[in-house]
């Protein structure tokens, strides 16, 4: 979409060409009309115009003037001459002038279609070089800021013809400058591209273009900034744009040499940000008061996993609160928070390992904790290690309920094999074991998968199954011997279960063996 403007004195000129230029078959956005020059310019000044196409002779300003006035004043426009005259001085001024097209009066449809297609395709190749422009010095501002980046994380070699290359493309920033990291919090690895946008937008409005050069954009913007500017301008500039950052300077380094280490202090500064969650700018004043020597509560971290397994999940959280209260942790430096950090991790592994054949190897995400680092913050590590403290609770409760549990059974089972032939009932198993008797009925029946009774009573029968099969005491014997009081009650048990009467079963279990032994 092209726009353009006819200026001619003559209103049925101004208004023929008007009327072609609609119907020519092009891509034509406005088309303005001025009936001289100097409404021509004032037209030019306001509105974004592509071809002027203008008469020569006009009162007050000609188009040649026009086109001078114009090229003064720095508009990027294309024009194209009308004239009544086929003059060679005016077509070589035009020509000087950088022209794109002559016309002759009465001015043809078909000349006219071809000035305004020539004038097209121009516009179209320069654009084209331009984006082609545009984006090869993208791609080499790219390739310095990734040199950069390189550079300053120590991954590229000191070259010294290279740093005095750099430097003198940005000697005032070079100079003496400050780095500043800026980490969103609202999108911490992935920084909205706006948002992005828009903290470019405030820094190009806040520093000429030689004081300040941008390193990084992810995962966190970084930046170097002259070190004649305050801060604090950037920062109050940023929160009344509501842009919610923190922003971590380092101090004032001189020199692109002195780049990595610039940056080993910035990355040293963000790393201290985790102790000071509520703060929003964090500089190297904030850390001169931190102690660098200290030794660690292991006491208190022993007492904490002493409550694993108590089912205490209250006293473990209040352990841990009192273990990583903010008052200590930012009495030390980062190091003391890195080296808890790192102490919990390890207790945990070696609970985990204790108890991992019966819980399985990713019941517990410990992995998750190596890295404080990895976290947003302070608060969502700890977040993350008290839900993994009282997993780690509940499993090893439920470990030692289900362990104290199996050794409850085993000496209640013994107990009963040990003396089923006597007239022993739920109440005394139950209190041999030492456990509540509903508890015990039930626990007995889930592990079991029978009630007591039904146990007791194919314990008795299959042992009077044998004493049948194997002996020749008589029924009434054998019913005393597996423990019931009476005849009857055997008989009646034993009939419903077998399907058969003692006597015939005795009779069954010989005949077969006499079978075997043919």
């Amino acid at each position: 979409m092209i726009s353009t403007l006819i200026v001619d004195d003559q209103k049925h000129i101004r208004d023929g060409l008007h009327a072609m230029l609609e119907q020519l078959s092009l891509t034509t956005d406005h088309i303005y009309c001025a009936t001289n020059g100097y409404e021509a310019l004032e037209l030019l000044r306001k509105q974004e115009i592509d071809l002027v196409i203008t008469d020569i002779r006009m009162p007050d300003m000609d188009g040649l003037t026009l086109m001078q006035q114009s090229r003064m004043e720095g508009h990027k426009v294309n024009f194209v001459i009308i004239s009544g005259y086929d003059e060679f001085s005016y077509a070589q001024k035009a020509i000087e002038l950088g022209v794109k097209g002559y016309l002759l009066k009465p001015v043809k449809r078909d000349d006219l279609q071809l000035a305004v297609e020539h004038v097209v395709q121009e516009i179209r190749i320069q654009e084209g070089l331009a984006q082609n422009i545009a984006h090869i010095s993208r791609l080499a501002q790219e390739t310095e800021r990734r040199e950069l980046s390189l550079f300053m994380k120590g991954s590229a070699a000191k070259d010294w013809l290279w740093i005095e290359e750099t430097e003198k493309k940005s000697p005032q920033l070079w100079h003496s400058y400050t780095i500043y990291l800026l980490r969103e919090e609202l999108s911490l690895n992935q920084p909205n591209a706006n948002r992005i946008h828009h903290i470019e937008a405030i820094v190009s409005q806040l520093y000429d273009s030689e004081q300040y050069l941008w390193i990084e954009q992810r995962p966190y913007l970084v930046l170097a900034i002259s070190a004649q500017h305050n801060p604090r301008t950037l920062i109050k500039t940023l929160q009344s744009e509501h842009i919610n950052v923190l922003t971590v300077v380092s101090d004032q380094y001189a020199g692109l040499a002195s780049l990595p280490q610039c940056y080993a202090q910035i990355t040293d500064l963000l790393r201290h940000s985790y102790l000071f969650p509520d703060k929003r700018y964090i500089n190297s004043s904030l850390l001169q008061h931190l102690e660098q020597n200290w030794e660690l509560p292991y006491e208190n971290i022993y007492a904490l996993f002493q409550y694993i397994g108590t089912n205490n999940s209250n006293k473990i959280s209040l352990a841990l609160s009192s273990l990583f209260h903010k008052n200590t942790l930012q009495r030390y430096s980062i190091r003391y928070t890195q080296q808890l950090c790192r102490t919990m991790t390890e207790l945990l592994e070696d609970h985990v390992r204790v108890i991992s054949p019966y819980i399985g190897d990713h019941a517990l995400d410990i992995n998750a904790l190596r890295n404080l680092f990895d976290f947003p913050g302070i608060r969502e590590y700890l977040l993350v290690l008290q839900q993994q403290l009282v997993k780690l609770n509940q499993y090893y409760y439920e470990f030692k309920i289900n362990y104290r549990n199996t050794q409850d059974l085993n000496e209640a089972i013994r107990f009963i094999h040990e003396n089923y032939h006597k007239p022993i009932d739920l109440a005394m198993v139950s209190n041999h074991v030492s456990l509540n008797y509903t508890y015990f009925s039930n626990l007995f029946k889930r592990n079991i998968g029978k009630g007591f009774a039904e146990y007791l009573r194919d314990i008795r029968l299959d042992k009077a199954k044998r004493l049948l099969a194997e002996t020749d005491y008589k029924i009434n014997e054998i019913a005393t011997m597996v423990g019931y009081e009476s005849y009857k009650s055997f008989t009646r048990t034993f009939r419903e279960l077998i399907n058969m009467q003692p006597t015939e079963f005795r009779e069954a279990m010989r005949r077969k063996a006499k079978r075997e032994e043919q």
